[in-house]
């Protein structure tokens, strides 16, 4: 069954006021705005991990092809379009590694919102002008995301400023929870799905929605090895703080995973892996050359799982696969130094094969 939201955990419009609505309630109504707004996503089998990796039937499911190049567009989307009339005025900020900051920057330009959106100073440049490039004021603050997001919440509260949060809030949850609802109707006997995580909020929207539809769909979240902040706090049964340094999956680098998307990934997620950043590279360089799609770090994630044997066969073996290519917003200087590490590593002539 769904968890019914609690009343402080659910939102209400100005006609709904007294009645409270589950949160795959708030999926389909996300699901509606987005077809509105944005774009439904393809699913598209692959030959290469279907046949040689899992012996399952994996199929893919192309976010890079989404808005922005990424999920993200759906919950900034669903997000800031539930803000009130006065809350647009002011305008909203928010802190991201790059995603999150196009999906806000975009949408408020589509409704006449200022933005502001505030950075790592390590984030990669293409995401950085890509964000400029929407309209937002893009101000960069900190060496890590939790930096960002701290300086974020001050300059809102100093500003009068609305925070559309990257992952810890209903309206997000539910937006990313639309693609859900995409796979359920594009491959409706799916029996797994894998999930790249770094908040929670795209796993949390999925697997709660994919879970009221049928409990017995399998979800596999996954995390790097550098920073897993959600894993590290589910092993531990508290949330927990964790990061041993950088990653190529930038866009899930978040060390500290949120209170609600916390509650939902204990209660709807099955399990959760960690990979290395050769293994990230490596399904990176695979999704290019074996499948043609140009993936960020994060959105390999799931590939990488797959290839290392990491996620336990049973789920695998004759079964159909849904792994999320979360994004392709990538730096071109990174998929230039990825390819030429594989040529350098590349005695046999493996990379060509």
């Amino acid at each position: 069954m769904l968890k019914q939201l609690t009343p402080s955990e659910t939102k209400t419009s100005s006609s709904q006021s007294s009645n409270f609505i589950t949160l795959r309630d708030a999926v389909e109504a996300a699901h509606y705005i987005h077809q509105e707004g944005g774009r439904i996503t393809p699913l598209l089998q692959s030959m290469f991990l279907s046949r040689t990796v899992t012996h399952g039937n994996v199929f893919l499911k192309l976010e890079n092809m989404q808005l922005t190049g990424s999920f993200k567009f759906r919950g900034a989307f669903n997000k800031i379009i539930h803000l009130s009339d006065e809350q647009k005025k002011r305008g909203v900020i928010t802190a991201s590694a790059g995603n999150h900051a196009q999906g806000v920057a975009l949408t408020s330009k589509l409704l006449g919102i200022d933005a502001t959106v505030v950075m790592p100073k390590g984030a990669p440049i293409a995401k950085q002008r890509a964000t400029s490039g929407y309209g937002a004021k893009v101000v960069l603050h900190g060496d890590t995301f939790d930096e960002s997001r701290a300086f974020m919440e001050q300059k809102a509260a100093d500003e009068g400023l609305t925070i559309v949060d990257p992952y810890n809030d209903q309206d997000v949850i539910a937006g990313q929870g639309s693609i859900g609802i995409e796979i359920i109707r594009q491959l409706w006997d799916v029996d797994t799905v894998i999930v790249p995580v770094g908040g929670g909020g795209l796993i949390s929207g999925i697997a709660a929605v994919l879970k009221s539809y049928n409990p017995s769909i399998h979800i596999v979240g996954v995390q790097s090895e550098n920073v897993h902040g959600m894993t590290a706090s589910l092993k531990a049964g508290k949330i927990t703080t964790q990061s041993d340094g950088k990653t190529l999956a930038d866009g899930t680098a978040v060390a500290t995973p949120g209170s609600i998307t916390f509650q939902y990934a204990e209660h709807f997620v099955d399990d959760m892996v960690l990979v290395s950043e050769e293994e990230i590279a490596r399904a990176m360089k695979d999704l290019m050359q074996r499948t043609k799609i140009i993936a960020e770090g994060a959105g390999a994630l799931p590939t990488a799982a797959l290839e290392s044997h990491k996620i336990d066969e049973k789920w695998l073996k004759g079964k159909k696969i849904v792994a999320l290519v979360s994004g392709g917003n990538v730096d071109l200087e990174q998929v230039a130094d990825n390819i030429n590490h594989f040529f350098a590593n590349d005695p046999d002539g493996e990379f060509l094969g």
